[in-house]
């Protein structure tokens, strides 16, 4: 597997990457440049307190001052720039990077179809979004340059200390690859148990955001100390596994830096022993012993974080989970004659192999007409919308706009045509404007307000405290439940797309609100293609054609007068809903 699968880095990521770890090793091996001239200025010392010769025949001491001021002076400029280069290339770049990441992983949700999400809840991919790239970041910017420059460090100073001495080399330099050898050993180990404390530390995430979003149910049943209890259990699950994975991890590092260590001692014991014998002089040593001292110091940052790296091994797998995903894919050219949406034979399952969600289902619903879905809960009433904007893909047969199966065409390019009111309305911490805005980004604010007035928005904007200019908090939290509806109504209004699909619009407001919603809903529905989702039969009595669903199938289909003269299901639910109109607390 390649660095760039392995850390699920970008191309631009995998480049500056391997330049960081170029800088790093040539800011390393200068730093050795350095104990290079102590000691080449040690020899000429030497040389000239006993009259022998410098080695190498190189004596520094017989340099002019303003030469050995050059030599020193040039030494630190090139010291300077690589360790600059290696710090921007280390930390400088890989922000750029993260934001590459969670740009790049934003686009590919916005492309994934919603079987994804149903398997994914929101604290996983928040988790994957926010801590697995800050947990590779960490590893991109503190352990990978540091320890492929530390690879090729010891590489170049193994073959420039053979030079002097091929025995002191091998005394020297065994620990390093001993100890990485240990450490990524174990590591078949630590992978599952960095799993293992990452989905716990993931379950707790979910149980924290549960609490937040059922916070009033919680509450108004008296199961606050019970829920706390089942978070606190959560959380002393996540912190086991932490600390165990921490401990283990620590002793293997540890483990790991001692035998790094030992690799001082077997080059002074060795160099001792072939000194006293004559094999080597002193001066060699002292300069293994300055040599063996830095090199040291890349391996023991690399080893202190390279549970990072392991870690990131795991937070990377789950990104790539995301690329891995098939796209809902299909092609830009989208040339519908007209706007009728036809189901042709269409079965669903939410799950591959999975129970069927729909079964057969067919019919039309005709531009210019209201087609309503009925049926009871569970019916697939709401599948069959989500299916007819391919916001979900059928399992078989054909969905098809104006002769165009929906399966060919990209979704962003097939929903510029549909505008879709649903009954939970999904607003942000912006404005009124901005949030009708979102119909049609180019909108100026003349049409902006246009549409607002056209869905009874005018009503209530004025008493808020800024007009359309006013913040209205997380999800519409300053507004009520039927002017978030007109939000979303006016949204449609702007778009004004040639599709509209109501689901359970009204269902959930008050007589008043929906009043204002019903004629904001006449304005948007003129001419247009229209499929209703609704419970309440009064609101699908003026339907051009219904389509009764129940278990997934099509139980009949026509005009109201025809299904009521057949005295079938929907005649069955009207009298039914009339009967319970009558009934009184």
């Amino acid at each position: 597997m390649s660095v760039k699968e392995k850390y699920a880095l970008t191309d631009e990521g995998v480049r500056n990457v391997k330049l960081g770890a170029v800088w790093t090793t040539l800011a390393n091996l200068v730093v050795f440049g350095g104990s290079g001239l102590i000691f080449f200025a040690m020899s000429s010392l030497m040389a000239h307190l006993t009259g022998g010769e410098p080695w190498g025949g190189i004596d520094l001491l017989a340099l002019p001052a303003p030469a050995l001021v050059a030599l020193v002076l040039a030494y630190g400029v090139v010291l300077f720039v690589c360790e600059r280069f290696a710090y921007y290339y280390q930390y400088g770049v890989i922000y750029k990077e993260s934001g590459r990441q969670r740009i790049g992983l934003a686009e590919r949700l916005r492309k994934l179809p919603l079987s994804f999400f149903g398997r994914r809840d929101l604290a996983d991919l928040t988790e994957t979004l926010m801590t697995d790239v800050k947990t590779c970041e960490h590893a991109y910017s503190h352990v990978l340059p540091e320890l492929y420059g530390a690879y090729a460090t010891m590489a170049v100073a193994a073959v420039a200390l053979a030079c002097f001495d091929w025995r002191l080399m091998l005394a020297s330099m065994w620990s390093g690859p001993v100890a990485l050898a240990l450490l990524f050993g174990v590591r078949a180990k630590l992978q599952p148990l960095m799993r293992k404390t990452r989905m716990a530390g993931l379950r707790t995430s979910e149980r924290i955001q549960e609490a937040l979003e059922c916070v009033r149910e919680v509450r108004a049943t008296n199961q606050v100390d019970r829920y706390l209890e089942h978070i606190n259990r959560s959380v002393d699950a996540a912190e086991r596994c932490a600390v165990k994975a921490e401990l283990i991890t620590g002793v293997c590092v540890n483990g790991a830096q001692i035998v790094l260590r030992l690799g001082f001692a077997t080059t002074l014991l060795a160099g001792a022993l072939l000194v006293a014998e004559g094999a080597c002089d002193f001066l060699t040593l002292f300069c293994f012993l300055i040599v063996v001292s830095r090199i040291y110091a890349p391996f023991d940052q690399a080893l202190m974080l390279i549970a990072e790296l392991f870690s990131a091994r795991t937070a990377s797998a789950r990104m790539r989970g995301f690329y891995e995903e098939p796209l809902a894919e299909g092609g830009a050219a989208y040339a519908p004659h007209g706007h009728d949406v036809t189901f042709e034979h269409v079965g669903f399952a939410y799950e591959k192999g999975g129970e069927k969600v729909l079964e057969d289902v067919s019919f039309t619903a005709r531009e210019g007409e209201v087609t309503a879905l009925v049926g009871p809960s569970g019916s697939g009433k709401s599948t069959c919308a989500r299916l007819s904007c391919r916001l979900w893909d059928a399992s078989s047969g054909r969905v098809a706009v104006g002769g165009v199966d929906v399966g060919t065409v990209d979704p962003e390019v097939l929903l510029g045509d549909f505008s879709v009111v649903f009954q939970d309305v999904l607003l942000f911490d912006d404005t009124v404007m901005g949030n009708i805005r979102l119909g049609r980004r180019g909108a100026t604010d003349e049409e902006v307000l246009a549409a607002a007035r056209a869905a009874n928005c005018d009503e209530f904007v004025s008493r808020l405290p800024e007009g359309y200019g006013t913040m209205i908090g997380e999800n519409g939290a300053r507004l009520s439940g039927g002017e978030r509806q007109r939000i979303s109504i006016a949204r449609a209004l702007l778009k004004d797309a040639p599709i509209v699909l109501l689901d359970e619009a009204t269902a959930s407001l008050d007589v008043e609100n929906e009043t204002q919603v019903q004629q904001a809903l006449s304005r948007l529905l003129a001419g247009k293609t229209v499929i209703v989702i609704a419970h309440r039969m009064r609101t699908v009595e003026s339907a051009d054609k219904i389509v009764v669903l129940e278990g997934g199938r099509v139980a009949e289909q026509g005009s109201p007068a025809e299904l009521m003269a057949r005295g079938g299901l929907f005649a069955r639910m009207v009298r039914l809903q009339r009967e319970s109109a009558n009934w009184t607390l």
